[in-house]
């Protein structure tokens, strides 16, 4: 697999700095569509020189924002194009919300009928209009949106019925009972074995589940903070994916915590016998 993660922008010559000294062999896309044509032939090339795959480029908007969300699902067209153009395999985003609170809130409309109509119908208007060759449209599942599970996760792919609708994998984000949590590794194999011929990125991190009398709180968190065994975790991984199949760690707020964590990840890797 390509382990990598998210490098800070910067100017090129500091973002190229940063990203050697991580180690890292697949990132997220330091740049947008709206980022200067020359700024993006500058990091493209750093990238070639040092064999590293940008595996995703990231939308991040809320598509039912109602405000925002007309120009927001512009941006996603723009984005998918913007990925197909220069071969990134994944453009990514989450499901959104009607809700007022936040552009990813926990709202019971969620997963509502109507919704998961408008949502659909959205993924379609997007792909169809940036009408992408070898790019991919994506959500990241959420505990709280759609996709929940890779049962619901098929179920959309069907419904939406467009072969530029595709997989991001995020396990622990999926990990949102103790039920799973229990039983995390055979709900990590359960997601890959249905999954995986369709996934174009993933994001590994760690999960952590408190007790609180006879309430529990689950966390995400950095691998190794957590309670997965990543020697099984990263086994059935380098399992269902293509050998050079980008692996990302993420929501790390240091360039320490990354390394950390990127050691961490390492050291399983070996201990499991899977190539990084």
């Amino acid at each position: 697999m390509r382990l990598g993660g998210t490098v800070c922008c910067g100017a090129p010559a500091e973002w190229e700095e940063k990203l050697t000294a991580s180690g890292f062999r697949a990132v997220t896309a330091p740049f947008t569509c709206d980022t200067p044509r020359e700024e993006i032939r500058r990091l493209l090339g750093i990238c070639e020189k040092h064999d590293v795959m940008i595996a995703e480029v990231g939308v991040w908007r809320n598509l039912f924002d109602r405000t925002e969300g007309p120009a927001n699902l512009d941006f996603a067209i723009r984005q998918l194009r913007l990925a197909d153009k220069l071969g990134i395999p994944c453009c990514v985003n989450v499901a959104g919300t009607d809700s007022p609170v936040g552009w990813d809130a926990a709202d019971p409309g969620n997963f509502s009928g109507e919704m998961y109509r408008r949502l659909v119908s959205s993924i379609r208007t997007i792909i169809d209009s940036a009408n992408p060759k070898t790019a991919f449209y994506c959500l990241e599942p959420m505990p709280w949106m759609i996709p929940d599970s890779p049962d619901v996760t098929l179920q959309l792919m069907k419904d939406v019925d467009r072969e530029q609708f595709a997989v991001h994998m995020d396990f622990v984000n999926m990990i949102n009972c103790p039920r799973r949590f229990l039983d995390a590794e055979g709900f990590i194999e359960e997601c890959f074995a249905k999954l995986g011929p369709y996934i174009k990125s993933t994001h590994l991190k760690d999960s952590r589940m408190d007790l609180m009398e006879l309430t529990t709180v689950l966390h995400e968190c950095s691998p190794g903070e957590g309670g997965l065994d990543f020697v099984r975790v990263l086994r059935i991984i380098d399992r269902y994916l293509p050998a050079d199949a980008p692996v990302l760690l993420e929501h790390m707020s240091t360039f320490d915590e990354y390394r950390r964590a990127y050691d961490y990840v390492a050291a399983k890797a070996a201990e499991a016998g899977v190539g990084i």
